[in-house]
């Protein structure tokens, strides 16, 4: 196993922290807003005038996908790939960065299907009671908050990361 990290370096674990950050909140983030695009059609085929509502819930499990882009730019920076050139890391170095990483991709994950599911029952409000629709929003922005906590963490500790 030591000789597998040393062959990649510091590098290769930094790199590898990114793209669980990005790809873990992108691949949530396509689950939750499927599963609202899903509920969204049935009641869009009876009352097509809800589409911008379904819309706005459909769109909040999306945003982890932005956080986790938000830390791999984060990540990408913290490595020096935006200031000419990638700096060599030193395996402490690159674990630290993957490490720091590890909080958006797994809150980001995880909060982005949990979040598409209550988007998801929240379209149910809208078929029922259309002018109650801004209820499932606010139960939306409870789950946001922990990914929004998860995006905190990892920015504060990539910002302490070198």
């Amino acid at each position: 196993m030591a000789e597998f990290i040393a062959q990649f370096g510091g590098i290769g674990l930094a790199f590898l922290g990114a793209a669980l950050a990005v790809g873990l909140c992108c691949v949530g983030s396509a689950k939750g807003t499927g599963m609202v695009g899903e509920a969204a059609t049935g009641v869009l085929s009876e009352n097509p005038e809800h589409f911008s509502k379904c819309l706005i819930l459909q769109v909040l499990p999306g945003t982890q996908g932005l956080y986790g882009l938000v830390i791999w730019f984060f990540a990408l920076f913290t490595m020096g790939a935006f200031s000419g050139g990638i700096v060599d890391l030193s395996v402490t170095q690159g674990l630290t960065i993957c490490v720091s990483c590890i909080p958006m991709a797994i809150g980001g994950w995880l909060s982005a299907i949990y979040q598409g599911r209550v988007a998801a029952s929240a379209i149910n409000v809208v078929a029922k009671k259309p002018d109650d629709w801004a209820k499932g929003i606010i139960l939306c922005g409870i789950v946001e908050f922990y990914a929004i906590l998860s995006l905190l963490a990892s920015v504060l500790l990539l910002m302490n990361a070198l």
